[in-house]
């Protein structure tokens, strides 16, 4: 199978809707997540194997979200993504979120996330 660690980055572009604003005014955090966790999705279906998508399930295990400054309704923004470091049973993930005119990051994202076999349903070793 195809090395994980190597594939390339991965973008995807979108803009903040109405329905992505919270009471403050600003992208509510939840959406974050969304954005982060569709990315990935995206990222894994346009890099892996037929195979691979036939073997593997993903569950996150942890994500870690530092948020940099707002985004707003309207705000065009770009979502990359790469894998990071992997041992047996854990792949780390990286994310960027940065608004399109002025390439400033929004947000930075790590999200930890174990592979599991799409028959079992169970945790495997190696991917």
């Amino acid at each position: 199978m195809r090395e994980l660690t190597t594939v390339p980055p991965y973008e995807m572009e979108l803009t903040v809707q109405h329905s992505d604003i919270d009471q403050l005014g600003h992208v509510n955090n939840v959406v974050y997540l969304r954005w982060v966790q569709d990315a990935a999705t995206s990222h894994w279906y346009s890099a892996a194997t037929e195979e691979q998508k036939s073997n593997l399930l993903w569950v996150v295990v942890k994500h870690e979200i530092e948020y940099k400054r707002p985004a707003m309704e309207s705000d065009e923004l770009v979502i990359r993504t790469w894998v990071g470091q992997a041992s047996r049973r854990l792949f780390e993930r990286h994310t960027e979120i940065l608004r399109k005119s002025d390439k400033k990051v929004i947000v930075k994202a790590v999200t930890y996330w174990a592979p599991i076999d799409a028959k079992t349903k169970k945790p495997i070793r190696q991917v």
